[in-house]
């Protein structure tokens, strides 16, 4: 059984119905408890880091989150959920995420150009994934330049380069698939990534 962590985020219906899709049997939960007796979890996110941060808080989910995946259950962070796996989140002042991979989450930079234009914030639509790993399980059936549906204005800078499976350019490479160990994280949308996306949560779910 894999549990959805229901901390007030957006789409979780989705990442549900695309589980349910591959053949995983899933929960939506809320309840530690339910965290603890899931085989794998997935922490989803829609929206600014703090305030994602703050909803697992509220409902008393953020250090049963963190303990669990440090004695080595299998977590998967999506969208800012991947975001909250790091140290620090920079999204409307200066956050602690779940400390889980080294490193910070930033804003894209407002310097960088593709060609002549200058690109826009936030990273809406889909681009390609370059797979640094192509042997690691988690990218096991994903093609070199495969497109995945994104949707932010922060990313990630890893402080542990063997941590980043896969990049993503826009403007610069920046993470777009993250693990250390059981901890897995992917900045795009799986849920709306049509059969890229299902192949990464088969990956993950049926492994």
């Amino acid at each position: 059984m894999i549990a959805i962590v229901d901390y007030g985020a957006g789409n979780l219906r989705n990442i549900y119905k695309a589980l349910e899709h591959v053949g995983a049997a899933a929960v939506l939960t809320s309840n530690p408890k339910d965290l603890e007796q899931a085989d794998k979890i997935i922490l989803p996110g829609v929206g600014a880091f703090a305030d994602c941060r703050q909803g697992l808080i509220d409902r008393g989910l953020f250090e049963p989150l963190r303990t669990l995946a440090q004695t080595g259950k299998p977590l998967l962070g999506i969208c800012v959920g991947m975001q909250l796996l790091f140290d620090v989140g920079e999204e409307m002042g200066e956050w602690e995420g779940l400390g889980l991979i080294h490193g910070r989450v930033v804003r894209f930079s407002g310097e960088a150009f593709v060609g002549k234009n200058a690109l826009k914030i936030p990273h809406i639509g889909w681009n390609q994934l370059h797979l640094i790993t192509p042997e690691h399980p988690f990218l096991q059936n994903i093609s070199e330049g495969a497109y995945a549906y994104f949707v932010h204005s922060y990313h990630a800078v890893v402080e542990e380069p063997g941590c980043v499976l896969a990049t993503t350019d826009y403007g610069y490479d920046f993470p777009s698939v993250v693990a250390k160990g059981n901890v897995l994280g992917v900045q795009f949308h799986p849920e709306k990534s049509q059969e890229v996306g299902l192949q990464f949560l088969r990956n993950f779910a049926l492994s």
